[in-house]
């Protein structure tokens, strides 16, 4: 109960941060106007991207019983976000989106995963352009290590997509331990080259994040850090369980308190190396907190796979120590797609005239250059399910079904449908989200039809304000979770 009133206070704080904005209704963040001296060399860059995070399971967010001591101090170094989403909410989608720094549907890749039976592994577009390309045409040591999940083909290899350098493994998911005979996609590697490990994954991960930084500490770097924790499986070293041991979460806990270590390694070899000032740091989780995994998305309403806000809104943050003020809060409407522009524009690239960015560049907002909503608007969609925010109302659809408004500013929750009371805003939601899907193209691909079906019953749930009896096609097949009690 407590842990419960505490998490409900800290929605209450946001809430309350949203509805005590100025007057012209512009978003707070209290700003550093006398910067210290920054190099000239150009700033190194790092996104730190894990994976299936609950949006209160860390310190700075509220969490209560969650140890991630290293990634709130990352936190206080700098602009903690209120209003941050992802641009999808499954895994491969939401990378697709940060990596090109548009909206994914804009060249197919809206389901999850990267192709199906029919179509094949399809992956990125193979003429779009990754943040990584820029780098790197810019003079920029490359990276990504962990998980990739944006396609298996040569084409779509990290090595192929602008990273010098691959650590990691091509599939959405594998076990935090050494595998016997894994796939190909499922192996660990290098540079296309299978690497036998020891230990734990997710310190492999962050012993190879300091090995580089340590290799190119003289030159600018560009590093595309995506843990796999806290995605299934819950595995976790024996001495973290341990510690643990009576935790409601066990495995969660442990694999959290094991990512942050880790993040905690970076950032000491960082300051250690006397980069850390120089360096723009970016932390945020690919999408809402899954159902599968214990994580704890808090007040908002949904999960990993569905368009309302424990879908796609997500914990996210910034740091730049030598440039943006510590212990900051912004409450604009921002985007996982800003950060391609940002990083951009924080190393002073130019961009092409016909690179298509969907993408704000958030620095002037964090420097109180501008005020205001970065962005007017945001979209989503997966296959049957859709939506649109705009200002503080969000509209969301199920084809089929129809849709459901609310006020996020008095219903952060999504309990109370609007369109009645709402008709114009209503309409004028549905005008956008059909605009925007014009300049789309078909989904390349699509989910396995069990999984689309079950989602597509979670999300008709959720319109209706109803519990969610089934969470995976086993149990609708089989009826399963009726065991748990009555439906409302």
């Amino acid at each position: 109960m407590v842990k419960n009133i505490l998490i409900y206070g800290f929605f209450f704080a946001l809430v309350s941060c949203v509805n005590s904005k100025t007057k012209a209704d512009q978003p707070a963040l209290t700003v550093n106007t006398t910067h210290a001296n920054v190099d000239e060399q150009k700033p190194n860059v790092i996104v730190i991207l894990v994976d299936d995070a609950g949006y209160v399971d860390f310190g700075f967010m509220g969490s209560q019983d969650l140890d991630t001591p290293h990634i709130d101090r990352l936190a206080q170094s700098g602009v903690v976000f209120t209003d941050a989403h992802v641009s999808a909410t499954v895994c491969a989608p939401s990378r697709a989106g940060l990596m090109t720094g548009q909206y994914q549907q804009r060249f197919g890749f809206e389901a999850n995963h990267t192709g199906d039976e029919q179509s094949g592994d399809i992956g990125l577009s193979d003429d779009g352009l990754t943040l990584a390309d820029v780098f790197k045409k810019n003079d920029y040591k490359t990276i990504a290590i962990g998980k990739w999940h944006l396609g298996e083909t040569a084409s779509d290899h990290p090595n192929q997509r602008g990273f010098d350098e691959f650590f990691g493994f091509l599939a959405g998911s594998r076990s935090y331990f050494p595998m016997k005979n894994p796939s190909q996609t499922h192996a660990l590697q290098e540079n296309g080259e299978r690497v036998e490990f020891t230990g734990y994954l997710t310190d492999v991960l962050g012993d190879r994040s300091v090995r580089f930084v340590k290799e190119n500490k003289d030159q600018p770097f560009f590093m595309y850090l995506a843990y796999n924790a806290v995605h299934t499986p819950m595995q976790a070293k024996e001495v973290d369980l341990k510690r643990y041991e009576h935790h409601p979460r066990q495995h969660l806990a442990a694999m959290t308190w094991s990512l942050d270590e880790n993040i905690g390694k970076l950032q000491n070899t960082l300051e250690s190396l006397g980069l850390l000032d120089n360096t723009l740091i970016y932390f945020l989780s690919d999408n809402g907190g899954a159902n599968n995994n214990d994580s704890n998305n808090g007040y908002l309403k949904g999960w990993k796979g569905n368009e309302f806000e424990g879908g796609h809104r997500v914990p996210f943050l910034v740091s730049w120590p030598g440039r943006l003020k510590a212990n900051q809060r912004f409450d604009g409407l921002t985007s996982s797609l800003d950060i391609f522009r940002t990083s951009m524009a924080a190393a002073d690239i130019q961009k092409d005239d016909d690179l298509v960015l969907d993408g704000v560049n958030l620095l002037p907002y964090l420097e109180g250059k501008m005020f205001g909503n970065p962005h007017d608007d945001l979209y989503w969609r997966k296959l049957e399910e859709s939506a649109a925010r705009a200002g503080n109302f969000k509209l969301i659809h199920l084809d089929g079904y129809g849709s459901v408004l609310y006020d996020l500013t008095a219903d952060l929750g999504e309990t109370k449908n609007l369109i009645q009371d709402q008709p114009e805003m209503y309409n004028l939601l549905s005008d956008r989200l059909s605009n925007w899907e014009d300049q789309l193209m078909e989904p390349l691909w699509l989910e396995e039809k069990s999984w689309m079906e079950v989602t597509y019953y979670i999300h008709k749930r959720l319109m209706q304000n109803k519990k969610v009896l089934y969470t995976s096609p086993t149990e609708m097949s089989t009826g399963t979770a009726l065991l748990d009690g009555p439906s409302d």
